[in-house]
């Protein structure tokens, strides 16, 4: 306790009380309540002014410099500091000011911002020249070959990563504590000094990278799809903000297996898709990760890529072009019965059932997705004329806000009938394989669905 008085001793040069504001005083009253309880049990409670930066440095390099045991930081604030006539005052929160007293309040602020002296300065690290974003060179794109070995698209967003590391300079990347799965690590190789790990935090990478976006760096921050609903109120913000962060989900959907419902993202994309200027690419296998993952560092505003944890085959060379907006057919007959709308996992499910109804004479129509937002209309429509209308959807996503409805409100003016297979209930652990067969997203599913909507006799 003594060295907790001698530390407030150091401090009470410093210290300005508000005059006359009792609610302050009852606020400073109920932090020693505070102060007692955290000493209670056994840490070190630093009462400072909160509104004083010279307090607050040295609770810090006390706390940095007190090693057997933990500190909390207790900042006594005072509501409307330094606003003359409503400093201390309840009920100003969300009114606005009179003519008169808004003058009153902005005079001293606007003072503040000429210049004034308050006797401390951020330390704040030159931003080093940057290197203009683009493409990597001919000889660094994708090294996958098509029928080649089996890999995740979280791989490709690595490799994407560590190969835009080498001709970006404004790109960072934080991570939460899942580097190897995600696949980051990649980028940490690449350029350690830009790499952040923000261990498991997630609301605490997205605020950073909020802040990197606003001093013109391209922040990816990357976790399991599941953990960025722990920031969605941070995500809110980079959309009204219209920052330029880039924000990566892997491990998404059912298909990430045995890890159980608690680590399967499976309302992600309802999330980002709701925020508006958010761009969300879903790509299907590494070469497109790849591919989004450039196209998401080169474009202006937050983006959203999500990714699967499984090893899928390779569906696309690496001169494959793609763009934000714009989808793949990888399917088409004359005669298209069905058009299948399908991203990620499910882009596989969806080539299975070709095949299958392919040997029965039913030939359908296959889209890869890619982006979700902004969809691509024309293609969609164009699609959904030559296969009578008969669309099925199909995703690795609750039922509610994923491309089914993406691609519905796409679709809205056409005289389509639309089936949307998703996941529609809780899902439990399980091999990927026989988790996307009961809960009803796989290949069986989609020639069942085909055949129902075509009017076809199984």
């Amino acid at each position: 306790m003594g060295h907790v008085s001698r530390f407030e001793q150091s401090l009470r040069h410093h210290r300005h009380q508000s005059a006359g504001a009792e609610s302050a005083h009852n606020d400073r009253v109920a932090t020693g309540t505070y102060q007692d309880r955290w000493e209670a049990f056994g840490w070190q409670a630093l009462r400072v002014d909160g509104h004083n930066l010279q307090d607050l440095l040295a609770a810090y390099q006390t706390a940095r410099a007190t090693t057997d045991r933990p500190t909390i930081v207790l900042a006594e604030t005072v509501k409307g500091k330094g606003l003359a006539g409503i400093e201390g005052l309840e009920g100003w929160r969300g009114k606005a000011l009179d003519k008169d007293l808004a003058a009153k309040v902005l005079a001293p602020l606007e003072k503040q911002l000429t210049g004034a002296d308050i006797g401390w300065k951020p330390n704040i690290p030159a931003i080093a020249e940057q290197q203009a974003g683009g493409l990597p060179h001919e000889e660094e794109y994708p090294p996958y070959a098509i029928g080649g070995k089996e890999l995740a698209a979280r791989k490709g967003f690595g490799d994407g990563l560590a190969a835009l590391a080498k001709v970006d300079s404004r790109i960072v990347v934080l991570d939460g504590d899942v580097k190897n799965s995600t696949y980051t690590e990649e980028f940490q190789k690449a350029a350690p000094e830009r790499f952040f790990q923000g261990y498991i935090a997630e609301q605490n990478i997205v605020g950073a990278a909020l802040g990197l976006a606003a001093r013109e760096k391209v922040p990816f921050a990357s976790t399991f799809a599941c953990f960025l609903t722990r920031a969605y109120d941070f995500i809110r913000m980079a959309a009204i903000s219209k920052l330029n962060i880039k924000l990566v989900g892997t491990h998404a959907g059912i298909s990430i297996g045995e890890d159980g419902p608690s680590q399967m993202g499976l309302e992600d994309l309802a999330m980002f898709c709701a925020e508006p200027g958010f761009t969300v690419l879903y790509p299907s296998d590494a070469t497109s990760a790849w591919k989004a993952t450039e196209l998401l560092a080169a474009h202006s505003g937050p983006c959203y890529l999500r990714t699967s944890r499984p090893a899928t085959p390779i569906l696309y060379g690496p001169f494959e072009q793609f763009k934000i907006g714009k989808c793949k057919t990888l399917r088409a007959n004359g005669h298209d019965r069905a058009l299948v709308v399908a991203a990620g996992v499910t882009v596989f499910e969806a080539l299975s059932a070709y095949d299958q109804l392919f040997q029965e004479n039913i030939p359908i129509r296959v889209i890869d997705l890619f982006s979700v937002k902004p969809i691509d209309r024309e293609k969609l429509t164009a699609a959904a004329r030559a296969a009578g209308g008969i669309v099925i959807t199909v995703e690795d996503h609750y039922e509610h806000g994923e491309i089914g409805d993406a691609v519905a409100a796409a679709l809205s003016q056409e005289n389509v009938r639309i089936t949307k297979l998703a996941v529609r209930e809780i899902p439990h652990s399980g091999k990927a394989p026989e988790l996307m067969d009961k809960f009803g997203i796989s290949a069986r599913h989609i020639v069942d669905a085909v055949k129902a909507a075509a009017g076809v006799r199984s």
